[in-house]
């Protein structure tokens, strides 16, 4: 590139942008900035420059990487991909340390006598994705029988709470809780051996999720309005669900058969899950809270009236 009378001088390419001469420099040696060399080995830019010192200064001033004001630079990506991929690393940045100064509040605020206990759980959840993760696995292996991964992620959103962005001190001991639940080995133990009984006898696992979850959606508004589990329309779709992918008819040695069945489901940790659900969560009925209510009717639709 031949030399030109316009070309500028280091220390005049600093004065118009602002930019400090060594940082100049760092940007020519990492390659961002392009310039030549005078006869007397002094570093010249062209005038063009100067705007391509100026975004670069712009979007390093937003924190952004090396790496990324390059692919600007380059056109291999637009300012505003690079603006909200940025955007979304510090969002997962800034839930990390919500989530830890909540843990933090959560052992502090704990009875000096329960602190080592409490310390003890918050190990079991360090970090909101990973406690999610802990029990989306609990989940995937519970299910032997493969369901489609349209179902599984519709049934995990209802029965993963999300971390939340800015937990509560109890909402981060509630998730805690929910993993060290699910890390006792006997628990999904016995809801594998359970899928493992009945793999055969089901025809199809969507089919029964998808019944299940219509079921628990007319159960919902009667968990809501605290009425005790009875028989009736949502407890008739919940049999009948369990009945149509076993062709098998609704009758009561099937509904015996059936409470057997669905025992680890009620099984006093899992009545404790679905209500930590509802802590991290918020939701006045879980999906949980909905099917154990259901399970309960099931139980009463078999007592005799005078029991």
């Amino acid at each position: 590139m031949p030399l030109r009378d316009e070309t500028l001088g280091i220390g005049e390419l600093a004065r118009l942008t602002g930019v400090p001469v060594r940082t100049i420099r760092f940007y020519c040696d990492e390659g961002l900035i392009e310039s030549v060399r005078s006869v007397g080995g002094h570093r010249r830019f062209a005038p063009a420059a100067a705007d391509r010192l100026a975004l670069v200064r712009r979007l390093r001033g937003l924190g952004l990487g090396l790496v990324s004001v390059r692919h600007v630079l380059d056109g291999e990506r637009s300012v505003g991909e690079v603006v909200a991929a940025e955007r979304a690393a510090l969002d997962v940045r800034l839930a990390g340390l919500a989530w830890r100064r909540a843990a933090l509040r959560a052992v502090e605020e704990a009875a000096p006598a329960d602190r080592a206990a409490r310390l003890e759980l918050l190990a079991a959840a360090e970090n909101g994705p990973a406690a999610r993760d802990a029990l989306i696995g609990f989940w995937r292996r519970s299910m032997v029988v493969p369901v489609s991964d349209e179902l599984f992620t519709g049934f995990v959103t209802m029965a993963v709470p999300q971390p939340p962005f800015e937990p509560t001190p109890l909402q981060v001991v509630a998730y805690a809780e929910l993993v060290a639940l699910v890390g006792d080995l006997t628990l999904p133990h016995a809801l594998e051996a359970r899928a493992r009984r009945e793999a055969g006898s089901i025809l199809d696992e969507d089919a029964l999720l998808t019944g299940v979850g219509e079921a628990c959606s007319l159960a919902e508004p009667l968990v809501l309005a605290g009425e005790p589990p009875r028989g009736g329309l949502a407890l008739d779709r919940y049999v009948a669900a369990h009945a149509e992918v076993r062709r098998a008819g609704d009758t009561p040695a099937f509904r015996r058969r059936l409470l057997a069945s669905v025992a680890p489901d009620r099984d006093a940790r899992m009545r404790r899950y679905w209500r930590l659900v509802g802590e991290v969560s918020g939701e006045a009925v879980t999906i949980g809270s909905a099917h154990l209510w259901l399970t309960d009717a099931l139980e009463r639709s078999l007592t005799p009236p005078h029991a």
